[in-house]
Formats: C-alpha cells, structure tokens, sequence
C-alpha cells in the first residue's frame, strides 16, 4: 500500500511540474502571441527569450516581426496584426492617446549614447546651427530628443532649416555631405568621422531618459489572456539576466535575430542602458522623482505642445504597474 501511495504521489508531483512549465491555452496548445519591433539592439534581448524557451514555458507562441515603420504600430495594435510592442516611450504615449489599446509592461532600456546629433567641424555648440540644415524625422523621438538638446540653447526651432528624413537616411545625407548635421543612431553616429570634420555634437549620453524603450501589450488581448502581461515582463527580466551573465552569446543570439553584424549590436549596446528587474522595480516607483510616469508625462506635454496630441492624461496607460 506505501508503495501504491508513494507512487501516486509521484505521479501527482510529475503533473504538477509540467503543468507549471507553461500555462497551456485550455485546448492544451500554446497560446499564439506576435511581437514587433524594429531593427534596434534595445529590443533584442527578446531573441533570447525565444531562443532560449522561456515563451514556451509560460505558455506562449511567441513570433517575433520586425516592422521598421512606426506609423504602423498603432494600426497593428487595433486590427489585432500584433499583440505586443517594442518601441519608444513617447510614441507609444501617441499611439494610446489616439485609442490605440495598448498597456505599458516593462521598459526596456533607454539610450545613454545610441542616439545623438552629428555636426560638421564648424558646428561646435547647439548656437552654431543657426541657419544650417539639419536632417531628422519629425514623427519620431529624433524630434523630442533634438528640442530638449535645442532648449539648452541660445537659438529657436524656426533659426534651423530642417529637413525631414528617417534616422538612418538623415545619418547618410550628412555622411554624403547633403547636410550640415543629423539626428541619428548607430552605426553612423561612430561614422560619422568619415566625413572629414564630422563629430558627435551631443548624445543621448547627455539626455539619459529622453529615448526610453517600453514593451507593451494591446489590452484586448489581455481580456482573453490576462497573464501576458506577467508573461512578458517576467521573459524580459530573464532575458536581461542572461544577456548580463553571457554577454558573448546573447550578442550572437541578437545578431542572428536582428540580421545584423555581432560587431553592429555590440557597437549599438555599448550606447544603450538595459532595464531589468531591479531597474524596472526602481524606475515603476511612482513615489520617486522621474520615474517612469514622469517621464511619460514630460512626453505628453511635449507632444501635445506640438500638436501631435490633445490630451496629456497617461494615467490609463499605466493601469498594469498602478492596478
């Protein structure tokens, strides 16, 4: 009888392990799940995710997309195309006020270097771009980035002859001579110098919280699976840890995932501050100064400064780190 019972326990803790590897959709398949981004190194430690299983462990398919389009991402969201996002802080806060349905997670990272603005030899302060012609989009976090850097000085946005462009196309024009400076990231901020006098003016390195990548997920998916949220955060924060601990590798991992060089994604990390667990835990504090909601809030105003938006309320956004 010991034996039977010691047997039927045995079995009972063998269920129970595997029904804890993954939350299995109720027709025991996993459940399908679309993540997109686009091609930058502060997004790539979901490879690793899925590289190294921890999707299907929590009970998800996940497929990775990239799409480098930003004016898509908020379409994706409504007609369902995708149920989770990479992307910058600021545009997510565009896409949600215009009812894209969407819901903070984690960040992800912010640029501490990756980003910045490319100048000719004889640009050598924010001042000296008065009249010249700068490269940058509009629509993007270049723009929110370029304003901030532009407030620290003497001169105002109608002094500067912009023209608008993507940030690899603006790294180019400026590269090609086409520009007197651009608004740009990797690689062309480290090529920059090879157009003779090219120099980096000034970098997210001096604006560490004004490009902040974010993951979030559409809040209809959430009705129908309601621990996605978790799911996510909890395959970043492992994710982050191991790209910690297995810098080489991860490099590898990302590489491969992004179609990119393993020099390329170190060159770009080297300019990035990830986010993991304990960051995470620090930055979602709202009781501190310049949290996460802070900074969202700054985006707000900004965007709805400029037009871009009508209301600055954010609160909504925020309900998975608030609920």
């Amino acid at each position: 009888m010991k034996k039977k019972i010691a047997l039927l326990l045995a079995m009972v803790l063998v269920v129970s392990s595997l029904a804890g590897c993954g939350k299995k959709a109720e027709s025991g398949e996993l459940v399908p799940m679309k993540i997109a981004f686009c091609t930058w190194a502060g997004y790539a430690p979901l490879f690793i995710a899925d590289e190294k299983g921890y999707f299907e462990e929590a009970g998800y398919d996940v497929e990775i997309v990239i799409m480098e389009d930003e004016s898509t991402y908020g379409a994706a969201f409504v007609s369902n195309e995708i149920q989770a996002l990479g992307q910058v802080l600021d545009r997510d806060i565009i896409q949600y006020e215009a009812g894209a349905p969407e819901q903070y997670v984690c960040t992800m990272d912010c640029s501490t270097g990756g980003d910045g603005l490319i100048a000719t030899a004889e640009i050598q302060s924010m001042d000296d771009l008065a009249g010249k012609t700068v490269a940058l989009d509009k629509s993007a976090t270049s723009y929110f980035f370029f304003l901030q850097a532009l407030a620290d000085s003497n001169i105002t946005e109608d002094q500067i002859n912009i023209v608008e462009m993507g940030n690899d196309e603006a790294g180019a024009a400026f590269i090609a001579g086409q520009v007197d400076a651009a608004v740009t990231w990797e690689p062309s901020l480290s090529n920059c110098s090879q157009r003779e006098g090219g120099h980096i003016l000034v970098s997210s390195a001096d604006y560490p919280k004004a490009i902040i990548d974010v993951l979030t997920v559409s809040t209809n998916f959430l009705k129908d699976h309601p621990d996605a949220a978790d799911v996510l955060n909890d395959c970043w924060n492992k994710s982050v840890d191991y790209m910690n601990k297995n810098m080489d590798e991860a490099c590898e991992i990302m590489a491969k995932g992004l179609d990119l060089s393993v020099e390329d994604v170190k060159a770009e990390c080297a300019g990035i501050t990830f986010y993991g667990e304990a960051e995470n835990k620090e930055f979602n504090d709202l009781s501190t100064e310049e949290n996460v909601m802070d900074i969202a809030q700054m985006a707000a105003d900004f965007w709805v400064e400029k037009g871009y938006m009508k209301s600055n309320d954010v609160s909504g956004f925020f309900e998975y780190i608030t609920k």
